[in-house]
């Protein structure tokens, strides 16, 4: 017993040590998720803080993925930008939901809004020797008047974009809309 005992505080003493080791100063750890990212079969680790650091719109969000190379961890990469500040979801407050590693994908999922609301879901691979968004999915609407989706895959350039008119009431009842469009670059 004392034996497995050891061997689990050891364990997660390596894990703790690696979140420590690159965690931002005064920080606090949001989420943490392990997956082979770079189609090694080695999982990397992606750790989301909320910094000290703070904008109108609440504290930064850094999140970094870490990869474990000869026994030691180090920063494959890291962003302030990709993780939205703590009080940009509006009424709904903190807009961070989830984040997981879906088939060597990393998705990160937020949302807000009010009476109006917001989500989306960005995709991200490591190709190119670096982490690239390739895929944006939103949906947005407001609770009886209508809820509109858009994904944008953005290595094969579809766009899909569908409305869908709730209410007997509303003025647009019966406009709901579907469209399809092939999109390889944004200045198109």
């Amino acid at each position: 017993m004392k034996t497995t005992f050891f061997l689990l505080s050891l364990f997660f003493s390596i894990i703790c040590s690696a979140q420590k080791e690159f965690q931002p100063v005064g920080s606090e750890i949001i989420e943490t998720v392990d997956g082979d990212l770079d189609g090694d079969k080695i999982p990397e680790k992606v750790i989301i803080y909320n910094t000290k650091d703070t904008t109108d719109m609440g504290n930064i969000r850094e999140i970094q993925i870490l990869k474990k190379t000869n026994g030691k961890w180090s920063i494959l990469e890291k962003s302030r930008k990709a993780i939205l500040e703590s009080n940009h979801g509006g009424m709904m407050g903190d807009p961070y939901q989830s984040m997981a590693i879906k088939k060597g994908i990393l998705e990160i999922t937020q949302a807000g809004g009010s009476s109006w609301k917001w989500g989306y879901t960005d995709k991200y691979r490591f190709q190119n020797g670096h982490f690239e968004l390739i895929g944006h999915s939103l949906s947005y609407g407001r609770p009886g008047d209508y809820w509109a989706d858009i994904d944008y895959n953005l290595s094969t350039g579809q766009l899909v974009y569908s409305k869908e008119v709730e209410g007997k009431d509303n003025p647009d009842n019966g406009k709901s809309e579907k469209e399809t469009v092939i999109k390889k670059r944004l200045e198109d």
